[in-house]
């Protein structure tokens, strides 16, 4: 497979090329993803046609019936065969789904979510408890339809498959920047796709109260900037969500990050009434008053509402983040944490989450929070979720708390699906007794939004999470990252057909920047680039809620698929020298850095007339002097002669330049290339 060809299409080349069907007609072809607990192919399979009949052998619930319908549907796009528009009862058919029962009435982490699935020439049945488990099984007999010949066949294959974890998670940030309702939809149809069953609806923060209440209306009308949610339209996708297996779970934020509360209420605040909602990013000083009646029975009266919305028997109540200076220096409040012997401020906000607690408890609904909420003060039946990291986790687990973990799954880190992917919840070399280890539920991809819109946020999100949503569905020892980049290409290529822009945002944010369709050299020019992380571009350039998000730095994608490519062809040239794959290799490498680095004349000359793209002059400079040491280190190792005395320190120390930031973007081949020069005599 060429490493890099020029992207004609609008997603990739690198990445369609990599799936292009090149394999045996009746040769089994593994691109599952999430891995099954277990399975067994087998050669040839069902070959999809038109008299395909499908039949449901005992549940027939609506929602396992519509799920079907959907199911049908796609697969009649993805095969171009026409297929039934109906369904029918009885115990025969070419698809059969025994189906127990349609589930619990408001589905819970106790779901059973396990399938069985038997795939030959003849036919397919698969088993299920539940309509979730159907739904998971589903998705693996989609996944398992692939082109054969002149059509497609169902690919024979015996699976018993059941999710490692009952929690398994995907959280967008509405509040920093609202996202529209129709993208929501199409995310959860691929968490449903690679059989995440939580999304965690982050609605309130500084910067935005984002879900309506009709008994506090200027939450919203002051709180919000007229960007929210309806309650009919949160309805709307719980009731999505619920069709595909998915909980929702809605976040709440207090005391902290209340900028959008106090807003709208400033009788709530513990001192310090806020100018309007927060625009800037950070951790804000305002904070709910925690001392007093009223606000218990405001939080009472809303959350009431909330649950109305909502059945997820969770709600998260956040809790991270609140350093409220007020509750150190308000006499008031100083004398109630006399009075009620609260040392500090940890221990008052332990008081107000227990205030919470019961208001949750009389609700009927269960307390989630970020690390912050676990004090020995709060019941066990609360849940932790970790954003400090593993060891924050644990202590909660030897405490005898549920928690789930996201620390390491944070995208705005801007990290590579293969990092993400080897970081677990309960690692092989965990220390936690096997029953410490029950109470971790699972893990929470996050994707917070300071610095994305509805434009972006899809290449932010996706495939990356894929790759995650095995971690939390597979087994432990499920850990190749190679494996797992080369089932994750036809992933990201199948997420598409739910309408997702994260392959299409890309070449449309380079249009808009260039002002022209003819971007051929600047697609082949931001194959070198990737975002740098959340963090170092707000150092860089001080985002805020209104920082445009239309850039270079917004157009190209973190960890393309590119990236892999390479280290995988670096890998071969240097550990294995002389072999047809290092020769491989060898051109595929050169061909890269040679169309990289032939861009580099046409983007400049494109930088004149493109005011946008006037911060990455010093990067195409950049990207000449590196293209050009790719292309030389390659011909070194390739005719085992040395490099000259000082080229070998003189290119790692343009590297080591071009680490310092510049235009909020980095390259995505510094590490490989650094290997490469480093291999060289």
């Amino acid at each position: 497979m060429p490493l890099f060809l020029p992207r004609c299409l609008a997603a990739s080349a690198v990445l369609l090329c990599a799936v292009a069907p090149t394999f045996a007609q009746n040769a089994p072809r593994d691109v599952l993803m999430p891995k099954p607990a277990s399975v067994q192919f087998a050669a040839d399979g069902l070959r999809v046609q038109p008299g395909l009949t499908v039949v449901l052998s005992r549940s027939q619930s609506p929602r396992l019936q519509a799920a079907t319908l959907r199911f049908l549907k796609r697969m009649e796009d993805k095969t171009g065969t026409e297929l039934p528009r109906s369904i029918s009862t009885g115990s025969s058919g070419t698809i059969v789904l025994e189906v127990a029962s349609d589930g619990e009435a408001v589905q819970g982490p106790e779901e059973n979510e396990s399938y069985s699935l038997e795939v030959t020439t003849t036919g397919v049945h698969l088993k299920a408890a539940t309509t979730v488990g159907a739904l998971h099984g589903m998705e693996t007999i989609y996944q398992l339809t692939q082109p054969a010949g002149n059509g497609y066949v169902i690919q024979a294959a015996t699976v018993q498959d059941s999710p490692r974890f009952p929690w398994r998670g995907l959280m967008i940030d509405c509040s920093r920047h609202f996202e529209p309702l129709d993208l929501l939809k199409r995310n959860i149809d691929a968490m449903a796709a690679v059989k995440l069953n939580v999304f965690h609806w982050h609605l309130v923060d500084d910067q935005g109260f984002r879900i309506e209440s009709k008994v506090f209306p200027k939450l919203t009308q002051l709180g919000s900037d007229g960007k929210f949610y309806t309650q009919a339209e949160a309805r709307e996708l719980v009731e999505y969500a619920r069709a595909r297996g998915i909980r929702v779970v809605p976040e709440i934020e207090m005391p902290g990050h209340s900028a959008a509360w106090l807003v709208a209420y400033p009788e709530l605040n513990s001192g310090t009434k806020p100018d309007g909602i927060r625009q800037e990013f950070g951790i804000s000083d305002t904070a709910l008053d925690p001392t007093r009646d009223e606000t218990y029975q405001f939080i009472g009266r809303l959350l009431a509402e909330i649950t109305t919305i909502f059945p997820d028997p969770y709600l998260h109540i956040g809790g991270d983040e609140t350093p409220a200076p007020d509750w150190k220096k308000n006499p008031r409040i100083l004398e109630f944490k006399k009075a009620h012997n609260l040392k500090d401020n940890e221990a008052l906000q332990a008081y107000f989450n227990t205030r919470v607690l019961a208001i949750l408890t009389k609700l009927n609904r269960k307390m989630l929070g970020w690390d912050e909420i676990l004090n020995p003060d709060l019941p066990k039946s609360i849940v932790i979720q970790s954003w400090r990291g593993e060891a924050s986790l644990s202590a909660g687990a030897q405490q005898g708390y549920q928690g789930v973990l996201s620390a390491p799954y944070y995208l705005d880190a801007m990290k590579t699906a293969g990092v993400h992917y080897l970081a677990d919840p309960v690692p092989a070399e965990t220390k936690l007794t096997t029953d410490q280890q029950k109470l971790i539920l699972g893990g929470e991809v996050c994707m917070w939004a300071e610095q994305l819109n509805e434009r972006t946020v899809e290449s932010r999100v996706w495939p990356r999470t894929a790759a995650m949503a095995e971690r939390f569905w597979s087994a432990q020892n499920v850990r190749d990252v190679d494996d797992m980049y080369r089932r994750l290409l036809p992933t990201s290529l199948e997420l598409e057909t739910f309408g997702l822009r994260h392959l299409s945002s890309e070449d449309a944010g380079l249009r808009s920047i260039a002002g022209t369709e003819r971007i051929g050299a600047l697609r082949s020019f931001a194959q070198a680039f990737e975002p740098v992380p959340f963090g170092n571009r707000y150092q860089e350039q001080h985002t805020s809620q209104l920082t445009p998000l239309t850039n270079f730095v917004d157009a190209v994608v973190p960890d393309p698929p590119v990236k892999h490519r390479l280290e995988l062809a670096t890998r071969a040239l240097t550990g294995s020298a002389g072999t047809p794959a290092a020769s491989t290799a060898a051109t595929e490498l050169t061909e890269y850095y040679q169309t990289v680095g032939a861009s580099v004349p046409d983007v400049q000359a494109m930088i004149a007339n493109a005011p946008r793209l006037q911060p990455m002059a010093q990067r195409a400079q950049q990207l000449t002097a590196l293209s050009q040491i790719g292309v030389q280190a390659v011909h070194y190792l390739t005719a085992h002669q040395p490099a000259p005395p000082s080229w070998k320190a003189d290119s790692l120390a343009q590297l080591e330049a071009a680490k310092k930031p510049s235009a909020i973007v980095r390259f995505v081949f510094q590490d490989s290339l650094t290997q490469l020069v480093q291999a060289v005599q």
